[in-house]
């Protein structure tokens, strides 16, 4: 048996029988059950009752589900959720008349309508069992319409995370060949100049490929490890620009375990460097600083530099290119409007790209 026919035959046990006992307890408090005859009329007839009840309410289930009612509009539900009542009401009337007809259970009162006419009696039976029936309808439509509005909900957060899912991945796969590009553009330049040092570029190319291979896995990893690919980026790097590239780190150990988009902060150095002192004669310095404030992670990437050098995309249209502007679409797709980023000239000859990431979100 299905989870769903479990479900409606526990509420078919726990309505009936809430029937039962609110019938009982009225009888009881209103002294009806003076004689042994009291009591076996009263328990035949509600036993008929509920059991017609029970029988007429699932066939009507049938007839609901047959004719697919619940998945129409609501004008036409509530129409024919009226009519289908009215007619099992009628038929349930019928049934419930007959079977205390022969077992000599009918009151005083229905005696004497039948005195007048069968068809009269079951219509004023099934006046009283149309509102039963109708609150029965009542509580099943509204299950129902409750139910398949908590699925559409989930139905629809299960699409959105899946939508989000599907952008940051599509975002981290030009993320990583963005890196590798300029990355190999590093190596090149070391090839004829200092095959050495080629060489032992190549050692760090391939333990940063590594690092990033597995920071795909997930949509967040520690400050620390993040750090970690950042400083053998670094260090592939200072090989091509020597001492036109000097690195400074303020990094509060607290902010160490904190988690960041995976490769994000490689992408602000590698901006930083590509726009800022790839461009310096004299070079520059890089300082990343991570800290917290005002119970936000604030992790900055510093350059010497100067703004205008961001103005133009990688296409040449306006815009901060893809690597910055991927990186606002990755905090706003994990932390909506919580986090923010912006890219200032700190000084007259620094720029600073800041990320500000919620404490709590980052937990």
């Amino acid at each position: 048996m299905r989870v769903g026919n479990k479900r409606y035959w526990l509420f078919q046990l726990i309505g009936w029988g809430a029937f039962i006992l609110i019938h009982l307890f009225f009888t009881w408090s209103f002294d009806k059950f003076q004689t042994a005859r009291d009591r076996e009329m009263f328990f035949t007839r509600i036993g008929i009752f509920v059991l017609v009840g029970v029988v007429v309410t699932h066939i009507m289930r049938s007839v609901i589900i047959r004719l697919n009612l619940l998945q129409k509009k609501l004008d036409k539900q509530i129409l024919q959720f009226a009519i289908i009542t009215l007619i099992f009401a009628w038929v349930g009337a019928t049934l419930i008349v007959l079977f205390q007809d022969r077992a000599k259970l009918l009151t005083e009162d229905q005696l004497e309508v039948l005195g007048r006419g069968k068809i009269l009696l079951i219509a004023t039976s099934a006046f009283s069992i149309f509102i039963y029936y109708f609150i029965w309808n009542a509580i099943y439509f509204m299950y129902h319409y409750i139910d398949k509005s908590q699925k559409q909900q989930l139905d629809t957060l299960q699409l959105e995370s899946l939508v989000k899912e599907l952008e940051l991945k599509t975002i981290k796969a030009h993320i990583n060949p963005h890196f590798i590009f300029n990355a190999l553009n590093s190596i090149r330049a070391l090839v004829d100049e200092n095959p050495q040092r080629a060489r032992k570029a190549i050692t760090e190319l391939s333990t940063i490929l590594r690092s990033s291979m597995q920071s795909d896995k997930s949509e967040s990893v520690a400050m620390e490890k993040e750090l970690d690919i950042v400083k053998d980026y670094l260090a592939l790097e200072n090989m091509r620009f020597e001492d036109r590239l000097r690195i400074e780190y303020d990094v509060e150990h607290s902010t160490l375990t904190l988690p960041v988009p995976p490769m994000m902060l490689q992408t602000l150095v590698e901006n930083a460097i590509k726009h800022g002192i790839s461009k310096q004669i004299q070079g520059g310095v890089v300082r990343i600083v991570s800290n917290i404030h005002d119970n936000f992670h604030e992790l900055s990437v510093q350059n010497t530099g100067f703004l205008n050098g961001y103005s133009k995309g990688e296409n040449g249209s306006d815009g901060k290119g893809f690597g910055l502007s991927s990186t606002t679409d990755r905090l706003n797709l994990l932390y909506g409007n919580k986090a923010t980023f912006e890219i200032r000239q700190a000084t007259p000859t620094l720029v600073e790209a800041r990320v500000m990431i919620p404490v709590e979100a980052a937990n």
